[in-house]
């Protein structure tokens, strides 16, 4: 009875801990909220914040888990062993958020709190945060179970999910301010026993892959109400079992198309500032050109999504080796390729297979495959259209540039040679192209 009362006045004074420990962090963030607006004044008067420890984030997504019951549990169980308890399911959580690129944000007592898209900015965090969400659920739950078979009671839990923008400090550990938080807490707080509650601009996003469930109507001040959605599996066409919590292969590919367009910012990036300057033909203009190419000649040849992915991945990358130099850059893009897309969750069979697609636009081209033949289309588009004079005259400026060409008349001999001798691959581009490539051939002999 004396190591009960005295395990009863542990949980007592760990309890007034949590509180006081709340205060302080509720101190904490109004000297923070303050510092912001200081820091946000003197960034508006050209003071950089040097040490890039608080950036904005227009659009990330917020997950707080709270767990509830505590009380009621250690006035009939050993405290010790579900405090511990807790404990390993924070560590738990944190491996769950790990595995699906999302944050922990710094918190106490019985509030666990992770955020999608910082420190890295994505636009795939809502849908990251939403498997992080039923991963969790599933771990709590087994938990329970647990707990249930034994005859022991444990803590209830309830989700909120929100997407908007907001301040992230950085001091080692990841605190957010702005009204993203305090929605995400609401969001949360009108939550059932084990449900996951997401905001209605989460809802807009996360819509096409998972069920959701109309709720209610959160109310919040000075502005219109906002809808709330209870999410409870992915959608039967996107999920390898009954329960839906495991995504498919056609969830994969619509994820990695979508998480394409944060690679593609990133790559383009890296060629706009990389790239040599005398390239005036194959920039980023010309890698921009080609992946929409290989889309529209790709869509018009009815490959799949799976293979558009694959299509438009092996475009982004397949002139990166001209960084390093025009010659042999093929080769290059492909060791750019193994070294990075396994960051992005793409296998080794599909990395062998972009890198067999950008090997195919070495000159001159001989492709095999259709999606092959796709990009070499894609390539070399611009010979069958209006604006041929134009592009050529800057891949002539490029060949000038490096001494590979003298004149403008060999030049154009050249392009006639290779007018003629050239041919489109895919019926979509010797429907759309072969014409007017013949056109060219006539005006380049006439000059």
């Amino acid at each position: 009875m004396e190591n009960e009362n005295s395990l009863l006045e542990r949980v007592s004074k760990l309890i007034k801990e949590n509180r006081r420990l709340k205060e302080q962090i509720e101190n904490c963030n109004n000297t923070i909220d303050d510092l912001t607006e200081k820091n946000e004044t003197l960034e508006l008067k050209g003071v950089v914040n040097k040490s890039g420890n608080i950036k904005h984030y227009k659009m990330v997504t917020v997950l707080i888990v709270e767990f509830f019951g505590f009380s009621t549990i250690a006035n009939k169980n050993n405290s010790t062993k579900f405090i511990d308890e807790l404990d390993n399911i924070y560590f738990n959580l944190k491996k769950i958020s790990k595995k699906h690129n999302v944050e922990k944000i710094r918190t106490i007592g019985d509030v666990y709190m992770c955020v999608g898209g910082v420190p890295n900015k994505n636009t795939t965090n809502s849908i990251d945060i939403i498997l992080a969400a039923l991963d969790m659920r599933e771990y709590i739950q087994k938990i329970q179970q647990i707990h249930k078979e034994k005859g022991e009671e444990f803590w209830s839990f309830k989700m909120g999910i929100h997407t908007g923008e907001v301040t992230a400090i950085n001091n080692g550990y990841f605190t957010l301010k702005g009204e993203t938080v305090d929605i995400t807490s609401r969001v949360k707080s009108i939550a059932y026993k084990g449900q996951i509650n997401i905001s209605a601009m989460t809802y807009e996003l996360v819509k096409e892959y998972f069920i959701c469930e109309y709720k209610n109507l959160l109310p919040v001040k000075y502005k219109k109400n906002y809808e709330v959605y209870n999410v409870t599996k992915i959608k039967k066409a996107y999920s390898v079992n009954r329960e839906g919590d495991i995504p498919n292969n056609i969830f994969e590919t619509k994820y990695k198309l979508r998480q394409l367009t944060d690679l593609q910012e990133i790559i383009l990036d890296k060629l706009e500032k990389e790239l040599p300057k005398y390239l005036f033909y194959h920039n980023v203009k010309h890698t921009i050109d080609v992946l929409t190419q290989v889309e529209l000649i790709g869509v018009v040849e009815g490959v799949t999504d799976y293979e558009l992915l694959i299509l438009k991945t092996a475009a982004l990358f397949h002139d990166i080796g001209q960084i390093h130099q025009s010659k042999g850059h093929e080769a290059i893009s492909c060791e750019y390729a193994k070294k990075i897309l396994p960051q992005y969750g793409y296998l080794a069979s599909e990395i062998e297979a972009i890198n067999s697609i950008i090997m195919a636009t070495e000159m001159p081209p001989k492709p095999k495959t259709l999606l092959q033949k796709i990009i070499c289309d894609a390539d070399l588009d611009y010979l069958g259209r209006t604006d041929f004079i134009p592009v050529s005259d800057t891949l002539y400026k490029e060949l000038k540039e490096q001494n590979i060409i003298s004149d403008i008349n060999t030049w154009n001999k050249m392009q006639v040679s290779f007018l003629e001798s050239h041919q489109y691959f895919t019926n979509s581009a010797k429907k759309l192209r072969q014409v007017n490539k013949q056109e060219q051939i006539n005006r380049l002999k006439g000059l």
